[in-house]
């Protein structure tokens, strides 16, 4: 018997059928098929490491020729620590500039004591080659940042620790123990510079007598009184940087020397410079009247002057004194106008405080041309005693004798007065620059070639294997690997 089925109950069963089976259409060709993937990278895996090893080899190669043209950098820290620093200034008020430390002169200095060459060429390339770097502590630098970031004005901030560095190719003429040495050279030049500059006795310090040599007796008091002014003002200048500084050479302080140089003046200087005024003593006596009388005219044409400035002024104080006092009147005399509550201006209080600001300005005037007047008399009177005795003075032999002793003694005086400045200095000197310029540390070389050379083996060893399984996922092989 044979089994009977209706064709309309199969249909709906057979579109679930091509439900289920039916899928949305894909392109073939993205899909990825890892196994042929990996099936092909292992059939590569010997190109893929042979061309990893030959590309850091032909690097590594490219590396270790091009080397020794490589800059290899030197440093070294340098700290400094002097009165004004925090200024932007050394000690005498001049402008402090990091480059200093690496100045043309003082490169050379540097070179030439350890027997450098010290030609042009080679000389720029060791400047081109030096670099200085301020250290900034890390409170300092975020700081710095944090006003940056918002905008604000960054503060003025000069550090004293500074880094020196010489970067010069590995293949240089300098050895790596030469160039420590050559930066330490140039910190030690850079020290003497500054000690000479800023704290030793200027150059032309105590050398008086060797001016007198080439001057007349009748100007050797004027060339003494500034010696004494100079002496007496780089004194008062070094007790003020310390007035407790006691020289253990000589146990005197800058105020013994004050005292000192003050006695040396009265009692030691008195002496010839009286001699040479009461014989009207000279070298050539018509040039010397000479001398002296241009320089009275000159003062006679200042003391009219300031004559003149000062009849003006006293004129002018009478007239303004007189308004003064008028205007004075006016504003205490009372007024039957009604107040108002309005702000007005009062004319009559405003000429009075200008006449009282003219009255002020006249005061000072007056008082600073009389003070002027009196100075040109006061400068007057010796140039004109001097000159009455070089006009009744007659040459003697034995004024002149005494006049040579005196200044002999004078010059034994001097020179012991200027050497205690001088031993004192030195001391203070050493004391105050021992630390205003030191070397931090020693000096290191950072090489990094080591560093390069791994990077360089990795980068190498990277382009080796992108290159081997480029090849081996395009179904490339070399030798005798089979195509995929």
């Amino acid at each position: 018997m044979s089994s009977f089925t209706d064709p309309a109950s199969t249909q709906p069963a057979q579109g679930i059928s091509r439900s289920l089976t039916h899928a949305p259409d894909f392109d073939q060709s993205e899909i990825i098929d890892l196994h042929t993937v990996f099936m092909r990278l292992g059939r590569g895996l010997g190109q893929i490491i042979g061309l990893a090893l030959l590309g850091a080899v032909v690097i590594v190669a490219g590396y270790l020729i091009t080397s020794p043209w490589q800059s290899v950098s030197t440093s070294i820290r340098v700290v400094l620590s002097f009165p004004g620093l925090e200024k932007g200034e050394y000690p005498d008020h001049s402008k402090f500039q990091p480059d200093d430390l690496r100045s043309p002169v003082i490169v050379a200095e540097a070179l030439k004591r350890h027997g450098l060459d010290t030609a042009g060429e080679f000389q720029s390339q060791i400047s081109e080659a030096l670099n200085i770097e301020g250290v900034y502590p890390p409170s300092v630098a975020k700081e710095r940042d944090r006003l940056l970031t918002s905008g604000l004005p960054v503060q003025f901030y000069v550090p004293d620790e500074y880094t020196l560095s010489l970067s010069l190719p590995d293949k240089f003429r300098l050895t790596k123990e030469q160039r420590a040495h050559v930066l330490n050279e140039i910190v030690s030049v850079y020290r003497e510079n500054f000690q000479r500059t800023h704290t030793k006795i200027p150059a032309g310090f105590g050398h008086v007598f060797d001016v007198l040599r080439n001057a007349d007796f009748p100007e050797y008091e004027q060339i003494f009184n500034e010696e004494i002014d100079r002496i007496t003002a780089y004194l008062t200048e070094q007790l003020k940087l310390d007035p407790s500084f006691r020289s253990p050479t000589t146990d005197l302080s800058f105020q013994d020397l004050l005292e000192q140089t003050q006695l040396f003046a009265q009692n030691r200087l008195s002496e010839p410079l009286e001699l040479i005024s009461l014989a009207g003593l000279s070298r050539n006596r018509a040039i010397a009247i000479t001398k002296i009388d241009y320089a009275l005219r000159i003062l006679d044409r200042q003391e009219r002057h300031a004559a003149e400035d000062e009849k003006v002024a006293t004129d002018l104080l009478v007239q303004i004194s007189s308004q003064a006092q008028n205007h004075a009147l006016e504003i205490q005399s009372p007024t039957n106008q009604p107040q108002s509550e309005t702000l007005t201006l009062d004319h009559g209080l405003i000429d009075s405080l200008l006449v009282t600001d003219a009255y002020g300005f006249l005061v000072h005037h007056a008082f600073d041309t009389g003070l002027k007047a009196s100075q040109v008399r006061a400068d007057k009177a010796p140039l004109l005693e001097q000159l009455a005795a070089m006009k009744s003075a007659k040459d003697d032999a034995g004024e002149m004798t005494q006049v040579q002793k005196s200044l002999g003694e004078l010059e034994l005086a001097y020179q012991e007065l200027i050497a205690n400045i001088r031993k004192t200095q030195e001391d203070f000197s050493s004391q105050q620059s021992a630390n205003a310029i030191h070397i931090s540390g020693e000096v290191t070389t950072t090489d990094g070639r080591s560093r390069k050379m791994v990077l360089t083996i990795v980068a190498g060893c990277l382009l080796g294997l992108a290159a081997g399984m480029g090849l081996s996922l395009l179904g490339i092989y070399i030798g005798s690997a089979k195509r995929g």
